[in-house]
């Protein structure tokens, strides 16, 4: 009979597994094929809570930009839209950061914004 030079992988599989499924209740931390099921959903929701977390964020520093132009007499997509034509090149989180924290920097950056627009209705 041949010698089995395996070595433990499928003990180290099946710790692996039971270790992240430590916490969860009953069966679902002890028996290996439950716990298996458990980790597999698991990890799968833990993915998409990561795209749904990128999404959620994107959604808030909109909520805020857009409070922050209301108080500088513009629209959202005014904004943005005088952003681009002044070759402004802040991401919506600093824009929602400095909203939140720095309104005079704010406001500057939606004058800014706001004389491009103008400048383009201008030439127009």
């Amino acid at each position: 009979m041949p010698r089995a030079k395996r070595g433990n992988k499928r003990t180290e599989r099946r710790k692996k597994i039971l270790a992240l499924a430590k916490g969860y209740r009953g069966t679902k931390s002890k028996l290996y094929r439950s716990a298996k099921e458990s980790v597999e959903r698991a990890l799968n929701f833990a993915y998409t809570g990561r795209k749904l977390k990128k999404r959620d964020f994107r959604k808030l520093w909109i909520v805020r930009i857009n409070a922050a132009c209301r108080l500088n007499d513009m629209k959202y997509s005014q904004f943005m839209h005088g952003l681009n034509l002044a070759g402004i090149e802040l991401d919506r989180k600093v824009l929602a950061d400095m909203a939140v924290k720095q309104p005079e920097a704010f406001a500057a950056v939606a004058t800014q914004a706001k004389e491009a627009i103008g400048k383009q209705a201008a030439a127009a």
